[in-house]
């Protein structure tokens, strides 16, 4: 269950703060496929099931950005704000793929809230998220989110 986080205040006590895991979901060779279709990136390891197999990761994987790009289907598992009138996604300070995402495996994201810095009309909030795919050594991604929510 998301947890509930209200307002300014309720985000300034949780810096720090790892605030939990979203379930996991299976990343099917359609939803890959379609990301392809979506962005124009056809390359093999991708999307030629056949060929992949004999390829460096032993089958197909997901797109790094396509990993990074499921924050808005994993996030709102983990946390939800309330008490503001509208939020933007404010771009990433970093983001790393330390290891593929094997299509078939079960992927998961994790996240610690890092900053809260008041803005004009409220606060910047930057947040760890670390993708991980069930039973792997490394996370498959490491980003540093923002977002400012205004009131």
């Amino acid at each position: 269950m998301a947890r509930d986080i209200q307002g300014v205040e309720g985000l300034k006590a949780l810096v720090g703060e790892h605030l939990g895991y979203s379930d996991y979901i299976t990343i099917e060779q359609e939803r890959v496929n379609l990301f392809a279709d979506a962005t124009g990136d056809h390359q093999w390891i991708h999307i030629d099931v056949e060929r992949a197999k004999s390829g460096p990761f032993g089958g197909p994987i997901a797109h790094g950005y396509l990993t990074l790009s499921l924050g808005p289907v994993l996030l709102p598992q983990i946390f939800s704000i309330k008490g503001f009138s509208m939020a933007v996604n404010y771009g990433c300070n970093k983001v790393r793929f330390p290891s593929p995402v094997p299509v078939g495996s079960k992927l998961r994201a994790g996240v610690k809230l890092a900053n809260v810095e008041d803005i004009a009309g409220g606060v910047q909030v930057t947040i760890e998220t670390t993708f991980e795919v069930e039973g792997a050594s490394k996370p498959s991604c490491v980003a540093e989110n923002m977002f400012r929510y205004y009131v």
